[in-house]
């Protein structure tokens, strides 16, 4: 993801990146860390509390693809429905595809009880934003559909989107339409009607051009939407947790 780091570096922010407990490259996978990802806000408001003790904040942006997507949005104000986060843990509901971990479902089942599924699932609607958090720029976000209409509708802060138009993982019915639509501080665009959802982490992608377009976006974006934040905050730059 350094093409989306690195622009906004370059336009003078502070970057903070996490990797999720059970769902990074550095500790390994553990279903948990896939499928409840109503965890994942909470790592970030960590973060910031940690970087607060340290020295002022100043205007918050944050950045995310795919289940960062999704985080990102939590952070300012989405909300998943726990009716339909255990229909997907339970199987009477397809589960979003995770190539990642393709027996993802199985493995928590075996790891832990229906008991601890259930009271997980009962903390999933949960409110996990933070309100430092002033702009978000979601790419190919996931879980979508999962989400409460009314909670994106309440969605008060500037959110823009990218995806790809051939991206068969995040896909655009299911997981785009619901953010773009729903929120109406929101906008956004293809990336590039050939563009996968691979080709945005993948060593060699079709169109290596759309990362730098994109990344080139984002920093733009939080340029426009924090500028006025930061003017108040005495010009300190924004600390933008990149969400994947």
């Amino acid at each position: 993801m350094r093409w989306l780091v690195e622009p906004l570096v370059a336009a003078g922010f502070r970057v903070i990146a996490v990797d999720h407990h059970g769902n990074n490259y550095v500790d390994g996978y553990e279903p948990e860390g896939f499928l409840f990802v109503w965890e994942r806000p909470r790592d970030l408001t960590f973060v910031l509390d940690m970087l607060a003790d340290e020295q002022p904040l100043g205007p918050v942006g944050a950045a995310g693809f795919s289940g960062g997507g999704y985080t990102v949005a939590a952070l300012v104000g989405a909300r998943l429905d726990p009716q339909r986060v255990a229909a997907a843990l339970t199987g009477r509901a397809p589960l979003p595809p995770i190539p990642e971990f393709p027996g993802v479902l199985a493995a928590l089942r075996q790891k832990v009880t229906e008991d601890v599924i259930s009271a997980a699932v009962n903390a999933a609607g949960a409110d996990v934003s933070d309100s430092r958090v002033r702009a978000a720029f979601q790419v190919a976000p996931g879980i979508g559909s999962l989400l409460t209409p009314q909670s994106l509708r309440a969605v008060p802060i500037p959110v823009e989107i990218r995806w790809g138009g051939a991206d068969t993982i995040m896909t655009f019915g299911q997981n785009i339409r619901p953010y773009l639509e729903n929120i109406s501080s929101s906008s956004g665009r293809s990336a590039g009607p050939e563009v996968r959802h691979e080709d945005f982490f993948e060593p060699d992608p079709a169109d290596p051009a759309m990362r730098s377009r994109v990344g080139a976006d984002a920093a733009g974006f939080f340029r426009e939407h924090l500028t006025d934040w930061t003017a108040q905050c005495g010009g300190t730059n924004g600390c933008l947790p990149q969400g994947c």
